[in-house]
């Protein structure tokens, strides 16, 4: 079914006759009569009754006629929704996000209900690999990853940098310091942050060392609580979420000479339109902060 015969038999009864109706579509007379005869074939019923004096609807057509409205208002309806999609006001945003640093997130956020407020956005918590194969996959847009230094058939675009930490004993003398770099602490057993491993290890190859390994690493309160009580001493890494944890018999010190990167991954090529929104709102969340 055509969704110009549609309009041709709204027309039609609308304007009471084929001629007005031709009048208001701009085409000639002949060209509607043909349409609404094949629509009247393809449905198997006479929509119009037709003298040499009038033509009105038939009952076939006056029940007919607010179901053929309402398909065209839909019509119309989808192609404006299509619109908006194209333009990024509307659609499902598939966004993998991480816990991280102060508000950033909730901001992006916020921009995205402001600049398009008809976007919906679909949040998930998965773990690192997962995230990025849904992304390959295109289970996802996009997905936020930290400390992630490369990944095989994404695109990584690089958003903002945050300072780590380095925890260890307050005994230690490393601990008198009031900042620390990493050659520092080569040959300190690490409690290795998986979150960081290859962060820390490419940056000790680089300087011709690697790291030297300590106790596994649990989740960080348990990890700085052990750094803490335990004899032998031991170092481990993070970055501040909700401010830097206090934990008794531990030393916090910035770590310089390195940072965590978050990266937005997605995959190759042009971003769609719910993309370029949300890399709107991104580059305006970090434009805020530069100031």
């Amino acid at each position: 079914m055509e969704l110009r015969r549609l309009r041709y038999f709204v027309a039609v009864a609308e304007e009471g006759g084929f001629g007005k109706a031709a009048e208001r579509l701009g085409i000639v007379q002949s060209a509607v009569s043909q349409q609404v005869r094949r629509l009247e074939h393809e449905w198997g019923v006479v929509l119009f009754e037709r003298t040499t004096r009038r033509v009105g609807l038939s009952g076939a057509g006056e029940r007919l006629l607010p179901e053929a409205r309402a398909v065209l208002a839909a019509a119309e309806q989808a192609a404006r929704v299509a619109a908006d999609i194209t333009a990024g006001d509307e659609g499902i945003l598939r966004l993998a996000a991480i816990h991280g640093p102060g508000d950033r997130i909730d901001r992006v956020l916020g921009e995205l209900a402001t600049g398009a407020p008809r976007l919906q956005v679909r949040l998930h918590r998965l773990p690192v690999a997962r995230r990025l194969a849904a992304v390959r996959a295109g289970e996802l847009d996009a997905a936020l990853v930290r400390a992630v230094p490369s990944a095989p058939g994404l695109e990584l675009l690089p958003l903002w940098s945050d300072p780590l930490y380095v925890a260890l004993p307050e005994s230690h003398p490393l601990a008198a310091e009031r900042e620390l770099r990493l050659a520092q602490l080569a040959r300190l057993p690490l409690r290795d942050n998986p979150c960081f491993h290859e962060l820390i290890a490419g940056a000790l190859r680089a300087a011709g060392s690697r790291p030297v390994q300590g106790p596994p690493f649990t989740d960080l309160r348990a990890t700085l609580t052990a750094i803490g009580a335990a004899r032998a001493p031991s170092w481990t890494l993070f970055y501040e979420v909700r401010g830097v944890p206090r934990v008794p018999r531990v030393a916090v010190r910035p770590l310089t000479g390195l940072a965590v990167t978050t990266s937005l991954a997605v995959r190759p090529g042009p971003p769609g339109p719910v993309l370029r929104q949300l890399l709107r709102s991104l580059r305006a969340v970090e434009g805020d902060e530069s100031r």
